[in-house]
């Protein structure tokens, strides 16, 4: 079975994480196929993303099964499969879409804040479970998205929301029946892939200067915390 499924109509790329039975956390696999997924997506033809889930989840963060089964560290794993993903996301020169079908949570949760828009199905849940295990949540994709007071809150409590307070706060920018979602994110998705393509490449470009301005320094930062959490060495500059 292939970790991630793709498609492409018109101008839009859709990218399906397909770990539906782990409602489809990451593992090495999975990050390696988005990663490829992603580099395709720079294909100048491509004209909006959307990233979604298959099953009843968006991305339920690491699949910590496999990594406890790894021989090495863990966050030795981590840093040579999660961050370059994250990094490609980021980077994207193309707007991206969050279709978020059900549970964003941890790395998923960073992974959809990433995304230009989110649109979440009436299943959908958000939050950073991992911080009562100790790892520090991911602030830096919180603020790229979030107010100060929204980010400051969900990263300091860990606390998981649901879609209805996710609209609220400002998470997702809509709300859908879980039927009507993949419709409707590609019914967005389709009106930005047909707006003048120079006007949407230069909104991007800006869209990723103002991250690089203001939030570039927090993420070099987060990856040096990471890696002194999880690696327990003096961290190299990499972001």
């Amino acid at each position: 079975m292939s970790e991630v499924l793709t498609s492409r109509e018109g101008g839009v790329f859709t990218i399906t994480l397909n770990r539906p039975d782990v409602f489809n956390a990451f593992n090495r696999d999975l990050h390696a196929a988005l990663r490829g997924a992603l580099e395709e997506a720079a294909d100048p033809a491509v004209r909006a993303v959307v990233i979604t889930g298959a099953g009843r989840g968006f991305c339920a963060g690491q699949d910590l099964r496999e990594f406890s089964e790894l021989q090495g560290s863990i966050g030795e794993a981590l840093e040579a499969t999660y961050h370059p993903t994250i990094r490609l996301v980021r980077g994207l020169e193309k707007p991206v879409l969050a279709a978020v079908n059900g549970p964003a949570l941890a790395g998923g949760f960073a992974l959809a804040l990433l995304c230009d828009i989110r649109i979440a199905s009436e299943t959908a849940t958000f939050g950073y479970p991992e911080l009562p295990i100790g790892i520090p949540p991911s602030y830096a994709s919180a603020r790229a998205a979030l107010s100060p007071a929204v980010a400051r809150e969900l990263c300091l409590t860990g606390r998981v929301i649901d879609a209805a307070e996710a609209l609220r706060i400002g998470v997702v920018t809509e709300v859908c029946a879980p039927g009507e979602l993949r419709e409707r994110t590609t019914e967005v998705a389709e009106k930005i892939a047909g707006m003048p393509q120079s006007a949407q490449e230069e909104t991007k470009r800006r869209i990723l200067m103002d991250g690089k301005r203001s939030w570039g320094e927090l993420f070099a930062e987060e990856g040096r915390v990471f890696r002194e959490v999880l690696l327990g060495g003096e961290p190299d500059s990499a972001a």
